[in-house]
This record gives C-alpha cells, sequence and structure tokens, in this order.
C-alpha cells in the first residue's frame, strides 16, 4: 500500500505510516518520528533544533543544507530521513567540541571567508569533507569538491584559500 502523490493523509492513516526510528547526530543517538519522505534538513532543523543546517532551495543545487552522512558530504534537502537509520549524521554544531571552532571554521574566519554567513555552514561541511578525502588537495580538487555550494557573496577565493590554508594539517573529519 503506497501514499498517492499530494495525498492529504487524516490523522489515523498518517500514524500508520510513522514510526519511531534512532538516528545518530553528532555523536548522539536520538529517536525521531518523521514523516515516510520527510528530509534530513527537515527533520534536523524542526525535530531536532539545530538550526545551523540551512535550507535555500530544498533542490539539492545550492549546497547550504550539506551535512556529514557517515562522514560523506550530502545534501540534507534530498536526503530522506529514514534512509539515515544506522549512520553517523555530523552537522555544523558537531564538528568541534562546544566553545571551540574546528580548524576548519577556524580558517574560514582568519581568511574572511564569512560574509552573510548563510552559505558557510554547508561550505565548511563541504570543506571538511573534500579534507577528510583528501588532505591536500590542488586547486582543480578544491574546485570540483566545492563546485555543489553556491556563495552569493562570492567569496570563493576566500574560500579556496581557507582550505589551502588547512589542507595538510588534519583538517577533515577526523581533527
Amino acid at each position: 500500500m503506497g501514499i498517492a502523490p499530494g495525498a492529504v493523509l487524516d490523522s489515523p492513516a498518517r500514524a500508520a505510516y510513522l514510526t519511531t526510528m534512532k538516528l545518530t547526530v553528532n555523536g548522539r543517538e536520538r529517536e525521531v518520528t518523521p514523516d515516510p519522505v520527510e528530509s534530513l534538513a527537515d527533520t534536523l532543523r524542526a525535530r531536532l533544533h539545530l538550526g545551523g543546517t540551512k535550507v535555500a532551495c530544498g533542490r539539492g543545487e545550492c549546497g547550504s543544507c550539506t551535512v556529514l552522512l557517515d562522514g560523506r558530504a550530502v545534501y540534507a534537502c534530498l536526503t530522506i530521513t529514514r534512509a539515515c537509520e544506522g549512520a553517523a549524521v555530523t552537522t555544523i554544531e558537531g564538528l568541534a567540541p562546544p566553545g571551540e571552532l574546528h580548524p576548519v571554521q577556524r580558517a574560514f574566519i582568519e581568511q574572511d571567508a564569512v560574509q552573510c554567513g548563510y552559505c558557510t555552514p554547508g561550505q565548511v561541511m563541504a570543506a571538511v569533507a573534500l579534507l577528510a578525502a583528501e588532505p591536500a588537495p590542488d586547486e582543480p580538487a578544491i574546485r570540483r569538491a566545492m563546485s555543489g555550494n553556491l556563495c552569493r557573496c562570492g567569496t570563493y577565493p576566500r574560500i579556496a584559500a581557507a582550505i589551502r590554508s588547512v589542507a595538510g594539517r588534519g583538517g577533515g573529519t577526523g581533527a
């Protein structure tokens, strides 16, 4: 029995599709009861109150919602929460202990790669994933890895400079 596209479910029918699942977010196991096709971005923001994951386009075109799923950068707006059961989700809030900055966050500040700040969490998460996979990326690798993250303020050269400044210093997820 499937849900017809665009169907509005009344409470008893909707309840039949809702089950609680465990989701590991920022190293902490959480129980959530997402709708069957609820995005990870919506779960993080609305259910777990982690507002660092931004949603701008909702179509996987801008990268503002980038989080790490088992260390890999993914668009949370396109990722279904239910598909994340058993995986480790890391958001911008979980990159460093409270009151501290991850090396990539520090580099973004030092290189003045933060303008309006809206895209910054997604940019940082994509950079962390890049550096975890390739600790010393060259310029083409940086451009390729960051190409899915848009910045309306145009700080691309500063973002690349921040990544280069951390490269080789352990700026990936293991830092």
